[in-house]
């Protein structure tokens, strides 16, 4: 079973992902900051890292620094999930390090793609022959832009 951490700050939000994400059929844990998400990848060692950007202790740009400064995390894939949906947010988010970039609300679909993406998986539900770990450009998301 595929395993994602996701790291949201607001209780509501992570909820209503959680319940997307395990309705289909994916296996999830949770943080509240950046800092736990950083010590929960060594214990969960999670497939792929839903990431907001605005969270306490350590935003979602000290995360993924982190992380891309880990040689042994430096792989996983990182998808920016954050009210950060002005011109030029997106751009910034993909070079700071992100694999892709999500704005909320979310919408089911490009979730669904994103995450089918960035997990190297095929419409056939196999796996991609080259599990897409490294930084690829992201079709524009197909999402309202609102705050949190």
């Amino acid at each position: 079973m595929t395993k994602i951490l996701l790291a949201e700050d607001n209780a509501v939000n992570r909820e209503l992902l959680r319940e997307l994400l395990e309705a289909r059929g994916f296996e999830v844990d949770e943080a509240c900051d950046g800092q736990e998400a950083l010590d929960m990848i060594a214990q969960t060692q999670p497939d792929i890292l839903l990431l907001d950007i605005g969270m306490p202790v350590l935003d979602g740009f000290a995360v993924v620094q982190k992380i891309r400064g880990n040689p042994r995390y430096a792989t996983l894939p990182v998808l920016a999930v954050t009210a950060y949906a002005m011109q030029g947010d997106r751009e910034k988010i993909l070079n700071a390090g992100f694999n892709g970039y999500l704005s909320k609300p979310i919408n089911t679909r490009s979730l669904t793609e994103e995450l089918e993406r960035l997990l190297g998986k095929r419409e056939d539900g196999s796996a991609s022959p080259n599990k897409a770990h490294d930084i690829h450009p992201v079709s524009k998301a197909r999402t309202v832009a609102t705050g949190k």
